[in-house]
């Protein structure tokens, strides 16, 4: 009897699995336990080979027919049966796709023939904005250093009267064939890059390379209400791709500035404001500046020190959608350090009439207080 597990269950999938969740399941678990990602974990190349013997059953119709029918019997001697997984190269694309995420793909493979164009490098622009800026958005100009096709040879790397010829090393396939350990897969060719072609002669002005490096002004907008650490794309504006292949893009990480005059929290804005003592005694109205004009608040008599008053609409502009937040105002309320002559007469007998009942030699206030004893 064998004591192999069952296929399905190795690849955690149920009996009626389709093709689609066979490849799905398979791909993710050759991820997790291929050899080059475990190094020396003996568990996971064992656990690699069992699920690739599961696969190579159940992706082939007439093999699982026959397991599903009798079992690991049914498939005993079979290539990639139960006495072993076989050519790694017959599972396909899926394989293909997977040893590129191994090895670390960035190509693009379009339809038919296996041929790759290099799609170019992305690029990050890291943008520092003051809150104010933050808060009104528009364009803002981005000094950017970036190669761009070469316009002597449009992008392509040859010399102008010459032709692109085949790769001798993968004989226009793009694919190479590489050997790793037990398995002998297929990557994207190192001499053409998956295009299937190379350059005969090369281009003088780009050295064969269908692209230069070039400082250029770009012009990008800013949208009100941005964020500190918002990544803002601009599709097509990275690095030229090779030979005919589509550019990167371009991401400028925005970074906002502390303001000296208010704190953000989320898109509500906070700050301090200053009153005199009979401003918060009395009440009046006071004028507030904001990020965009000034508005009035009223403080009602009686105010104490660190109240906080909200103006509605004052704050940052939403960054999705209509709106804004709100602007907090706390006012600290001050006490005055010097008094004039007639300042300190008409404060104490104010004091008097709140029950203060003398004057030290010094000038401060005494009060009796009464207990119990």
């Amino acid at each position: 009897m064998t004591n192999k597990r069952d296929y399905y269950e190795v690849l955690g999938v149920s009996k009626t699995a389709s093709e689609d969740e066979l490849k799905a399941a398979y791909r993710k678990l050759a991820l997790q336990y291929h050899p080059d990602r475990n190094p020396g974990n003996k568990g996971s190349e064992e656990k690699f080979k069992e699920i690739n013997e599961a696969y190579g059953i159940l992706s082939d119709a007439q093999k699982r027919a026959a397991y599903d029918q009798y079992g690991h019997a049914g498939v005993q001697g079979m290539p990639g049966g139960a006495g072993g997984f076989g050519d790694a190269s017959g599972f396909g694309d899926v394989f293909s796709d997977f040893f590129e995420d191994i090895l670390g793909g960035g190509f693009n493979r379009p339809g038919g023939g296996g041929r790759s164009t290099r799609r170019g490098a992305d690029l990050r622009y890291d943008h520092t904005i003051s809150l104010r800026e933050a808060f009104s958005g528009g364009e803002t100009t981005l000094r950017l250093v970036r190669h761009t096709p070469c316009s002597k040879c449009r992008g392509t790397g040859a010399k102008d009267g010459t032709a692109m010829k085949t790769c001798p090393d993968c004989q226009g396939t793009g694919r190479a064939r590489v050997t790793r350990g037990f398995f002998t897969l297929a990557q994207t060719c190192p001499r053409c890059h998956g295009e299937g072609r190379t350059v005969e002669v090369g281009c003088p002005e780009c050295r064969g390379q269908g692209s230069l490096k070039n400082t250029e002004n770009m012009t990008v907008r800013i949208p009100a209400g941005v964020q500190n650490g918002t990544s803002l794309r601009v599709a097509g504006a990275g690095e030229a791709g090779g030979r005919g292949g589509q550019p990167g893009d371009l991401y400028v990480v925005i970074h906002v500035q502390e303001d000296k005059d208010f704190q953000r929290d989320g898109d509500n804005l906070y700050c301090e404001t200053h009153l005199s003592f009979p401003m918060a005694a009395l009440g009046g109205e006071i004028e507030i500046q904001t990020l965009e004009k000034p508005v009035h608040i009223n403080i009602p008599p009686g105010t104490q020190s660190e109240t906080v008053f909200r103006i509605r609409g004052s704050g940052m502009p939403h960054l999705r959608g209509s709106g804004r937040g709100d602007l907090m105002v706390k006012v600290i309320v001050d006490v005055p350090s010097r008094l004039t002559k007639d300042q300190r007469r008409i404060l104490s007998e104010f004091a008097q009439t709140m029950g203060e009942e003398r004057i030290g030699s010094d000038g401060r206030f005494f009060k009796k207080v009464f207990g119990k004893i």
